[in-house]
């Protein structure tokens, strides 16, 4: 039987990963957590029968080498995808430190419990498009070649995972395969990114828990949107189509606009449409930020076939259909409490 570990099981892409290989494929599926993870994400699967059949939560950290020599030994997988990481650009400014361990160190330490395990696991190392930084308009659109350019410590981290991956499949044949997705979202995102953050301040202005006003950051900053159930879809495919180890792949949508666009749409399906006030909020904005952020995924799409299948305008209405249950859900949890 096949067996696949998923570090990051539990955010908003792992989480995704778990509902595409339930789905699609018999698959013994393995997930890395810290004892301290919320759950939530994956809480709808916990009453399934397939659930302790098929999916096993192990116990582990990206900064503890001994616990994913542990994971090894437990799930013995065939495939790996590493998503687990300090992901979010504006927090990694103030804790530079911890994102560097995690992403660059924990990612050295993965690689090494593979190497340590004699196993032979096809593994997808998470990068980011985040790599390219400020981007110049003359070098749009973003293909694999262009320049590292980081304008966070986030970024610097996801440059060390990419040569990470590249090193790896040189020096000791693991087969490592590299990914630079775009901005990519949907139901689960964060509340800490700007999409997810828009959404959550609306719902919460429609049940009358706040003021009809959004706070935000950078609006002229530009971005290509996917969905990130389009995302998983080819995380699969990709490590499914047989790669060249060391490789590394652009992905991204193809619908591309403002961070103010974005927010105006939300606003626009909104119950309090031409009701909400847009006030920027200067601890939003980020000391740098990668501004350009537009994909050539050239390559990906003649390795793989992937096409995104979700519309823009789905995305952004099952993200705020999916803060809108939340903020009612919490509400009443808060009533009732």
């Amino acid at each position: 039987m096949t067996s696949v570990l998923i570090t990051g099981i539990t955010g908003m892409v792992g989480s995704h990963l778990l509902d595409y290989l339930v789905e699609k494929t018999d698959w013994n599926i393995y997930g890395l957590r810290r004892w301290r993870s919320s759950t939530s994400n994956i809480q709808h699967h916990f009453d399934k029968d397939y659930f302790h059949s098929r999916v096993n939560l192990i116990e582990g950290d990206l900064l503890d080498s001994q616990s994913l020599l542990r994971v090894m030994k437990i799930s013995k997988p065939d495939y790996i995808f590493h998503l687990a990481a300090q992901s979010f650009p504006t927090s990694s400014f103030i804790m530079p430190i911890q994102t560097l361990d995690t992403n660059v160190l924990g990612t050295a330490r993965l690689l090494e419990a593979i190497r340590n395990s004699n196993l032979n696991p096809w593994v997808h190392i998470c990068s980011s498009s985040e790599v390219f930084g400020q981007v110049k308009k003359q070098d749009l659109p973003i293909n694999e070649y262009n320049k590292y350019q980081p304008a966070s410590p986030y970024a610097i981290s996801k440059i060390g995972a990419d040569l990470l991956s590249i090193f790896y499949a040189e020096a000791y044949q693991i087969k490592t395969i590299s990914t630079r997705m775009f901005t990519h979202t949907g139901p689960r995102r964060s509340e800490v990114f700007a999409e997810s953050s828009f959404a959550k301040q609306i719902a919460l202005i429609e049940i009358g828990a706040i003021p009809p006003v959004v706070n935000v950051g950078n609006l002229n900053s530009v971005r290509t949107w996917a969905d990130v159930r389009d995302a998983v879809r080819a995380y699969y495919i990709l490590l499914t189509k047989d790669p060249n180890p060391g490789e590394v792949y652009n992905i991204g949508g193809n619908f591309t606009c403002t961070i103010g666009d974005m927010l105006n749409h939300l606003i626009s399906i909104s119950t309090f449409k031409g009701k909400i006030k847009v006030v920027e909020n200067r601890d939003l904005l980020r000391p740098l930020d990668a501004d350009l952020q537009i994909p050539d995924i050239t390559k990906f799409v003649q390795k793989t076939g992937w096409a995104p299948k979700y519309t823009f305008a789905e995305t952004m209405n099952d993200l705020m259909d999916y803060w809108r249950s939340s903020v009612i859900n919490h509400k009443f949890e808060t009533f009732w409490r």
